[in-house]
């Protein structure tokens, strides 16, 4: 029991930085409303990788990986990259509440079982493993604040 929960602390305090550098990366015009993250006035932290964005409906989804693999190896966790998300809705407001999972497909064209993400400060995520080279796709479903249901795509080539 101990043990877990070092990890959870750890996960906890892993993700910290990631929540505070996509915050950091928001501007806010001179009525104070959030302008959204545009992806060249977001501050990339090292290992943070782009993965896309994606508008369905009003609601723009940006999608990014950072590399946990070495920090999870040390604490013996298989996870390799944190999945993150964050929504901003068409007034550039962001969008922190609701439902969000990924299926993620992998380079041989299996597709895994639904991965709930977590409302994190700004974003929506998860540790993930990706094991192996090649192109992953990333089916994002979503059920934000007003109710409707949309769906993103996503990719990205392991090398």
């Amino acid at each position: 029991m101990k043990k877990l929960n070092a990890i959870l602390a750890a996960l906890f305090l892993l993700g910290l930085p990631l929540a505070a550098g996509a915050m950091e990366g928001m501007k806010h015009d001179e009525h104070g409303k959030m302008e959204g993250m545009k992806h060249e006035g977001m501050k990339m932290e090292e290992g943070m990788i782009m993965v896309g964005e994606e508008t369905e409906e009003g609601v723009k989804a940006m999608a990014h990986l950072n590399d946990v693999k070495a920090a999870m190896a040390k604490m013996g966790m298989k996870e390799t990259h944190h999945f993150m998300v964050a929504f901003v809705d068409s007034t550039g407001s962001p969008i922190t509440e609701g439902t969000v999972a990924v299926k993620i497909k992998n380079p041989a064209g299996k597709e895994g079982e639904a991965i709930k993400l977590m409302g994190m400060e700004g974003h929506f995520g998860a540790d993930i493993v990706l094991p192996e080279k090649g192109e992953y796709h990333f089916k994002v479903g979503t059920k934000l604040a007003d109710g409707k249901k949309r769906e993103y795509h996503f990719h990205y080539t392991v090398e």
